[in-house]
């Protein structure tokens, strides 16, 4: 049976997922309700093992990040510099591609979450309450900049190059 930490970010991970797929219900046609509420939600996600996740690990394992820290932590700079531009059906479509790739290292009970619990011990459930009381993202207005394209494509590079070594 999955522990705290695993069910509150897989359950997150469905959520996201379903509000993506909402905003994609119509061809060719960006719903904004759900993909800002998914938009907002991933950058809080993100925030949330960023921020307490990531570092509990490395603290946990005496200063050594975990083994897929990295990759994560490039996956997390790709996605929230996507969710910069306003949403179009291709930039769902990167998201949803990076997200196929990366929600497996962490879920299941070899991904991420996994160590985590087992990091956490009998600290698990403390663990996952400080998840849960994460505060929401700033979200900042949608930003169109030729710059901002460019960004976007070195952090993919970056995040395939390293990927695929």
């Amino acid at each position: 049976m999955p522990g705290p930490i695993l069910s509150y970010l897989t359950s997150d991970h469905d959520r996201l997922n379903g509000l993506l797929e909402r905003s994609i219900r119509q061809p060719g046609v960006v719903g904004r309700a759900a993909y800002d509420e998914f938009r907002s939600g991933l950058l809080r996600h993100i925030g949330m093992e960023e921020k307490i996740l990531l570092p509990f690990a490395r603290k946990a394992r005496g200063g050594d990040p975990l083994p897929a820290a990295d990759q994560l932590k490039r996956d997390h700079a790709a996605l929230a510099a996507l969710l910069v531009p306003t949403p179009t059906p291709a930039i769902i479509e990167t998201i949803q591609i990076i997200l196929l790739d990366h929600n497996p290292l962490e879920e299941g009970p070899d991904g991420i979450y996994g160590a985590c619990e087992r990091l956490a011990g009998n600290d698990a459930a403390a663990i996952a309450a400080r998840l849960e009381s994460a505060p929401e993202a700033r979200v900042a207005r949608h930003y169109d900049n030729p710059l901002i394209q460019e960004h976007i494509d070195r952090l993919l590079a970056l995040r395939n190059a390293e990927e695929n070594e």
